[in-house]
């Protein structure tokens, strides 16, 4: 009996024994798990505040990135600031230099019996002489003179043959159009195929380092939306028609091929130049559209237009956005051997804060003014022939505010 009660103690004990190991190891499992689940929490909580610090460091710095490419742009630097010209009366002075020994040469072979390509334009001289031009179409990017002389355009680049004249598709346009040239990101050289008429649905938007060259083809960019230029460099338009230009907008527009985006509504201008830099445009014929003919604004600068002829239109060229935006003071621009022809009625152009060199340009029967400027100016006028209209109330040349007349 004794021993029985003595193996009931013993396994009594035992079982207490067990019983308090599982309660030990449940408390201990217990503390361990609310241990991790404290801890796990806490780095939740550490990380949460980490992503959040960390979002919205990343948020700040996109936001003042993207604030500070704004205001770059809209104040003209540094991409504009690079393109100015430290003194710009020497590029003047080299640009009369030309004009004169290209005028000698003409004069001097001519005497002697020679028969002689030159025109007394520098720029036609220097490629047109070669019979072969078009053999060495690039040859035209070393012709620039002036302030826009050291536009390349697609020089560097390979050429771009545009085939197909439509403009279906604005946000994936289809290879062989031009849209679909000038938003490439690689340098080109865009030349046309055939004669064809080219009616924009929206804004043309070119990119960087391209020339448009219609030489040996008749080319009309007509009836639609026409070309912008806009915070973009290097960009030569040569040999186009460019008329009837119409008001777009209110939609998406390809202007990369990784970007497209949402377009406000244009003036329709022909060309429209905006936060530019190092841009010629030669050798067009332009007209008849719903705003200007040639537009640069927003500290564009290092600009030639040349040999372009200007007809029906009212206010032809602008050149600087208004007389409060004093960063307009970084344009500097040559006007040079273009006719402004029948029925233009002023701005031949309009000038505002920046320097402009007007040289050689042939005016015919302007209709109210053709030369204006207002916030002081620059304007270098040398070598125009006027040819005043019969209006004895449209008579003056210029019609300029407070300004500085070279």
């Amino acid at each position: 009996m004794a021993s029985s009660s003595q193996k009931l103690i013993s396994v009594c004990f035992a079982v207490l024994v067990i019983l308090a190991l599982t309660v030990m190891i449940f408390r201990n499992s217990e503390i361990s798990l609310s241990r991790k689940l404290k801890t796990e929490v806490l780095l939740s909580s550490n990380s949460s505040t980490m992503a959040a610090t960390r979002k919205l460091k990343t948020e700040e710095f996109q936001s003042l990135n993207s604030s500070t490419m704004a205001a770059t742009r809209l104040d003209g630097e540094p991409q504009q600031q690079h393109a100015v010209a430290a003194d710009p009366d020497m590029v003047a002075d080299e640009v009369a230099k030309l004009v004169q020994m290209s005028e000698q040469n003409r004069t001097a072979r001519r005497k002697l019996g020679f028969f002689s390509c030159g025109t007394g334009n520098p720029i036609d001289d220097c490629w047109r002489c070669d019979r072969n031009w078009h053999k060495n179409r690039k040859r035209l990017a070393d012709c620039g003179i002036g302030f826009g002389r050291n536009a390349i355009g697609g020089r560097d680049g390979r050429f771009y043959v545009v085939t197909d004249p439509t403009d279906e598709d604005v946000v994936n346009p289809k290879p062989g159009t031009l849209r679909h040239a000038v938003i490439q990101e690689e340098p080109l050289w865009i030349v046309f195929k055939r004669d064809m008429v080219i009616e924009l649905k929206q804004e043309l938007i070119m990119n960087s380092f391209k020339t448009i060259d219609g030489r040996g083809s008749n080319v009309h960019i007509a009836n639609g939306a026409c070309i912008t230029i806009q915070f973009i460099t290097n960009v030569i338009i040569h040999g186009l028609h460019i008329h009837d230009c119409k008001p777009t907008g209110n939609a998406m527009v390809r202007s990369s091929p990784s970007h497209f985006g949402w377009r406000t509504m244009a003036d329709g201008d022909a060309v429209s130049i905006f936060g530019s830099s190092h841009i010629w445009i030669d050798h067009n014929s332009l007209s008849h559209c719903a705003d200007g003919l040639v537009d640069a604004v927003m500290g564009s600068t290092a600009i030639t237009v040349s040999n372009n002829h200007f007809t029906h239109h009212n206010e032809v060229m602008l050149l600087g956005h208004s007389d409060s935006y004093t960063k307009d003071k970084l344009m500097q621009v040559t006007i040079a051997y273009n006719h402004f022809g029948e029925g233009l009625v002023q701005r031949m152009p309009r000038c505002r804060h920046g320097y402009f060199h007007v040289v050689n340009n042939d005016y015919t029967h302007w209709e109210m003014y053709a030369i204006g400027g207002s916030a002081e100016p620059t304007i270098n006028s040398q070598g125009n022939r006027y040819a005043a209209p019969m209006d004895r109330f449209a008579k003056e040349v210029q019609f300029l505010k407070p300004f500085v007349f070279a």
